[in-house]
């Protein structure tokens, strides 16, 4: 077997792909929360990518990946016995559950809620919680029951799994905080812990929502992390007052003392740089 060989990939949704790789290395050292950095070939930019799963035992590490920008979508263009040229890790700190007590961690009422891609960075974190006998619930949010993912593997490791889209094509009409508010609001849930990853802005909303209801939120900012090391300061964050770098910090972080403002404006100019980047490469990924 190669080194940092694909052993499966499958398509999970429109430019959505999951990949299965040969790294025994980063397999045994992984922890839920933590990220890698990964390189198509030498002409490929680093792309700092969150655990989904590990197997020590196999040797194998699962990433999920989103054709965003030139470097993804290349990404997914690999089949099954390509290799990447880089795939080091893990990086980051692991999440902030690991800290808790196996004990304090029973006496917890724990939600998790992912938007779009951001169910595979939570997948991790659940099934940690699953194996020591702990359920909780998750609300999984999508543009469009297209674009839902891990779901089937997500409902096996919850309590409850609860679904929205923004059309209304699976699970519930509307945002992730509209299913948040009727848990909290309608059905009188209560929670201890919650942990949100997916799209920065959904991140805000959440964070906003459980500030005034006094709820410990936890958010991961991996998506403005690019070096992965700390060396090229794009993932400067303000949290509590305080500069930040996502990569070394965090990736979590906690998510009410997070200045989104600023992380925002941050995400909105790689998004530029990005797109100007596919405009003018002319090596025919869509076609």
């Amino acid at each position: 077997m190669k080194k940092f060989e694909i052993l499966e990939k499958i398509n999970l949704a429109p430019d959505i792909c999951y990949f299965e790789v040969y790294a025994p290395l980063v397999a045994k050292s992984s922890k839920p929360g933590q990220f890698l950095i990964v390189r198509v070939d030498e002409k490929g930019e680093r792309i700092p990518l969150t655990l989904m799963d590990y197997d020590a035992n196999k040797g194998s590490v699962s990433i999920v990946v989103q054709g965003i920008g030139l470097s993804t979508k290349k990404i997914n263009l690999l089949e099954k016995g390509d290799t990447f040229l880089d795939f080091a890790g893990p990086l980051g700190r692991p999440s902030e559950l690991l800290e808790i007590s196996e004990n304090e961690l029973k006496t917890k009422k724990i939600l998790f809620i992912a938007g779009g891609i951001g169910a595979a960075p939570i997948y991790p974190q659940v099934k940690y919680l699953y194996n020591k006998g702990i359920l909780a619930d998750i609300i999984l949010g999508a543009k469009s029951s297209n674009f839902i993912i891990l779901k089937d593997k997500l409902n096996k490791i919850s309590n409850n799994l609860y679904i929205t889209t923004d059309d209304g094509s699976e699970g519930k009409k509307g945002f992730v905080t509209d299913m948040l508010k009727e848990l909290i609001e309608v059905e009188n849930k209560t929670y201890d812990i919650i942990i949100t990853i997916g799209p920065m802005i959904m991140m805000r909303n959440v964070a906003e929502y459980t500030k005034i209801k006094g709820i410990k939120t936890i958010a991961s900012l991996n998506t403005i992390m690019i070096d992965g090391t700390g060396m090229c300061g794009g993932c400067r964050v303000t949290v509590g007052g305080k500069t930040k770098f996502t990569c070394v910090d965090g990736p979590e972080f906690d998510a009410h003392l997070i200045d989104f403002a600023e992380a925002l404006k941050r995400l909105s100019s790689y998004k530029t740089i990005e797109g100007e980047k596919l405009h003018k490469c002319k090596i025919g990924l869509d076609q």
